[in-house]
């Protein structure tokens, strides 16, 4: 039984090595010690007994035995042959009585070289079996800014509080937010209950993924898995049954098939970029019956300057459309309370706006559960299937906001108060810096943040001579202060210079329009998301200025403000240098929307650092969970 056994195996080798060989790639298991060679050598963790993937061993550690195995470990050698005898004899024995004695391995960057036990890997491979014990020895590589680095220091945070070595994840913070995901307390060591209980979710997962064709596509398992629990939180999943994941995952099907794209959505820069199609009918009940559509906040707009100006899109939505539409706000101060979806839905609300990223998670669990309504959720760097989202390109704004400060200034000092360190605000403030720069290369931005612990930004900042302070856009009407925009400081007063302006009414009718127009549909062709951004060629995003603005000046910005609108002027298409020293930009190159949102560092003029987490107020750390920019890239800004 074992030499038929043996002769299947040789058979699946000799066709993996004359795949490879055709397609030129080595066709022998890889050596760690050939690897390392070229490496700046690493440091070395016993890790002692370790139940090893079976999938994660990935080659051998000397040359000795590596032509023995075809690439995928499996028998290369005639079946007459003494390897072949004892490859057969293990067979038996691994068959009667299991593993016995443990392998001896190498793990680099979260895969395994055998140093002692190549057959036995071999049979067990063949035998299809998950994993094998081996006593195991890391090699940890230096830091390097290299993308498969950063996410394998990822995982080494991740690992020493799990001890989970079989998730593999293919993007930088997934390991962070599965983290999250799977252990809220983060002062208590991960049990093994905890440990067991996410170890039969995984299984149970992956078997429902691969059967629905998992295997085929590009994503790891982590990958999915941590989409699948983000749609449906972790408490929930805990309680499904094997049939309920399966049918969870045809539901969501689409979502995964995105996660594995190369370009898993599109960017909508300007109302006329979009042409998708709906028939009215899907969601209107009748032909006279207005449009119902909801707007939910996070905080109510008379305390939240955020949820006040969405709430000035709803009033312009409401005069534009009349009774063509019907109109309704809530807010809630829960971000896991997706009732106040269900019941909006339930009240036949057919279009929903949720107004912040924290609510991107319930929006997304709704737009799965409800694929016929039509929900967005305002948040930026998100890609979702049946979720799509919007947001403003606020930092063309800044750029003119920037110029207009490098112009005034006297002290060439100009302060910035910047207020959640999440994706999209260090391109703010980075294009602030351009727009100083451009028309003052001599001037510097001190930046201060509004969301650290036991701190007042404004105090701080002031204290290097500021004599023109850039702060907070958009304030509630219970706010009575002249700190908004930007506004230069005197010995006697505060005076205000210029604001950008955030116009959610013009993105609201244009997406209303397309629904009563019919030119919408809900994407159920392709595996894109649609992320609507838009800037100032779309009227959603402007500058208003104050008279104390030379007219020399005003005509200036003027210029810039038309080439921007006209798009033939990017404030990210110059040679743009980092604090570091480091080249971010090319001279002309434009760089793209997807670029400028996920910038995480900061222009050579920019005095100031982005915070860590652990220094923020614990008010904002969800929508940090969610959004924030991640520093632990292999560089300290």
């Amino acid at each position: 039984m074992a030499y038929t056994d043996y002769q299947k195996a040789l058979k699946i080798a000799e066709k993996t090595y004359k795949t490879c060989v055709a397609k030129g790639n080595y066709p022998y298991l890889p050596v760690l010690e050939d690897m390392l060679s070229h490496e700046k050598p690493g440091f070395q963790i016993r890790l002692g007994l370790v139940d090893i993937p079976i999938e994660l061993i990935a080659g051998t550690y000397t040359a000795g035995r590596t032509n023995a195995f075809s690439r995928d470990f499996m028998p290369l050698l005639d079946s007459d042959t003494e390897f072949a005898y004892k490859w057969s004899q293990l067979y038996d024995s691994l068959t009667a009585d299991g593993q016995r004695d443990p392998i001896i391995a190498f793990e680099y960057m979260n895969r395994y070289y055998v140093v002692e036990g190549n057959k036995r890997v071999s049979v067990q491979k063949f035998l299809d079996a998950a994993s094998v014990e081996g006593i195991v020895t890391r090699i940890i590589p230096p830091r390097t800014d290299a993308k498969d680095n950063r996410i394998y220091y990822e995982f080494l945070d991740f690992y020493t509080v799990t001890k989970i070595n079989y998730v593999l994840m293919s993007s930088e913070g997934f390991y962070e937010k599965l983290l999250h995901y799977i252990h809220t307390d983060a002062d208590a060591p991960f049990s093994e209950e905890e440990a067991q209980t996410f170890k039969f979710i995984f299984n149970t997962f992956r078997k429902e993924y691969e059967d629905k064709g998992g295997r085929k596509l590009r994503s790891t398992i982590g990958d999915a898995l941590l989409t699948y629990i983000g749609i449906f939180g972790y408490d929930e999943v805990k309680s499904k049954t094997s049939q309920e994941i399966r049918k969870d995952i045809v539901k969501i099907w689409s979502e995964l098939l995105m996660i594995a794209d190369d370009k898993p959505f599109s960017v909508i820069t300007d109302p006329s970029d979009d042409p998708q199609k709906l028939s009215l009918a899907k969601l209107l009940p009748g032909g006279n019956t207005p449009l119902k559509v909801a707007f939910v906040h996070y905080k109510e707009p008379d305390i939240s300057g955020w949820s006040y100006c969405h709430e000035l899109g709803k009033d312009h939505i409401d005069k534009i459309f009349g009774d063509r539409i019907s109109t309704k706000s809530v807010y809630t101060y829960d971000s896991s309370e997706i009732e106040i979806l269900e019941n909006l839905i339930e009240e036949g609300y057919r279009v929903i706006f949720t107004t912040t990223p924290v609510l991107s998670g319930i929006s997304l669990k709704c737009a799965v559960l409800h694929p016929d309504i039509i929900i967005l959720n305002c948040s930026l760097n998100t890609a979702f299937r049946h979720l799509r989202t919007y947001y403003l390109r606020i930092y063309e704004a800044k750029f003119i906001v920037g110029a207009i400060a490098g112009i005034l200034t006297q002290s060439n000092r100009i302060g910035y108060i910047a207020d959640y360190p999440i994706f999209g605000m260090p391109a703010s403030v980075n294009a602030f810096s351009l727009g100083v720069k451009l028309v003052n290369p001599r001037a510097s931005i001190y930046l201060d943040w509004s969301t650290l612990k036991d701190n007042d930004p404004l105090s701080r900042i002031t204290a290097n001579g500021v004599d023109i302070v850039s702060n907070r856009d958009i304030t509630a009407p219970v706010q009575e202060s002249r700190e908004f925009g930007l506004y230069g400081l005197s010995e006697e007063s505060r005076y205000n210079i210029a604001m950008p302006v955030w116009n959610w009414g013009i993105m609201y009718e244009s997406l209303i329009r397309s629904v009563l127009r019919g030119t919408w549909k809900n994407a159920e062709d392709g595996n894109h998301g649609l992320n609507y951004y838009w800037g100032m060629s779309s009227g959603a995003i402007d500058v208003i200025f104050s008279q104390r603005i030379p007219s020399g000046t005003r005509q200036l910005i003027w210029i810039l403000m038309n080439q921007i609108r006209s798009g033939t002027f990017c404030p990210f298409s110059s040679e743009i240098f980092d604090q570091n020293g480091i080249k971010r930009n090319e001279d002309a190159h434009v760089m793209s929307p997807e670029e400028i949102v996920n910038i995480n560092w900061l222009t050579d003029n920019i005095i100031g650092s982005i915070p860590e987490t652990d220094a923020l107020d614990e008010g904002c750390r969800e929508l940090i969970e969610q959004l924030g920019v991640n520093l632990n890239r292999g560089e300290k800004l």
